[in-house]
């Protein structure tokens, strides 16, 4: 335990602010909905994460506003489909505009595709889609969360090496989010678990 008597103040250096969602980066998604093509849509979320490993399951955090809530909570399925620089602007573009409007699908050139035992399109450019099934709805204020379980995921060839079979996801360059700013993720630093490995003696 920490001698309170060395502790630095605590205002020293630091500044209060209101409550607020700060905890950043994030992956900013394009999340795929709709059991029939007449209600495709995509909606750019950056509230998601892991929820457990297993059984995998994730999260999106919905406001009940949007156009793509009640599709989500009717047909009880959903798509996060992972971004890349590529796809940065229709990342953008589909969380400002509103699928009541517009279709998104064809403004942004983008491709539903069909997933066997799923009726949920996934996005044929996404470098990664993870295919998820509504266990629970928990309103919590502003947004809903959809709790799911994860049923497939769906890599594309292009990221995967061919002699390891491991998923490179740094190769399409991925997007995230950071208090209303895209970046793309930078250099590679070790890992997991590289701070404890010990060295191999020569």
């Amino acid at each position: 335990m920490t001698d309170s008597k060395t502790m630095p103040t605590p205002e020293e250096g630091k500044q209060h602010w209101k409550p607020g969602t700060l905890i950043y980066p994030l992956p900013a998604v394009l999340v795929s909905v709709g059991n029939t093509p007449e209600e495709y849509n995509m909606l750019t979320v950056a509230w998601t994460g892991t929820l457990c490993t297993e059984p995998p399951m994730c999260y999106i955090s919905v406001r009940k506003e949007r156009h793509s809530h009640d599709i989500i909570a009717r047909t009880g399925e959903f798509v996060i489909n992972l971004t890349t620089e590529e796809l940065a602007r229709a990342t953008d573009w589909c969380g400002v505009r509103s699928g009541r409007n517009e279709n998104k699908w064809e403004a942004m050139s983008l491709t539903p595709m069909a997933v066997e035992g799923f009726q949920t399109p996934i996005i044929a450019e996404s470098p990664l889609s993870i295919c998820c099934r509504v266990r629970e709805i928990k309103e919590l204020g502003s947004h809903d969360m959809f709790i799911a379980d994860v049923v497939d995921i769906v890599a594309d060839e292009r990221f995967i090496d061919p002699e390891t079979g491991k998923f490179s996801l740094d190769k399409a360059k991925p997007l995230v989010y950071s208090h209303g700013e895209y970046f793309s993720i930078g250099k590679f630093i070790g890992h997991f678990g590289w701070s404890v490995r010990k060295k191999k003696r020569r």
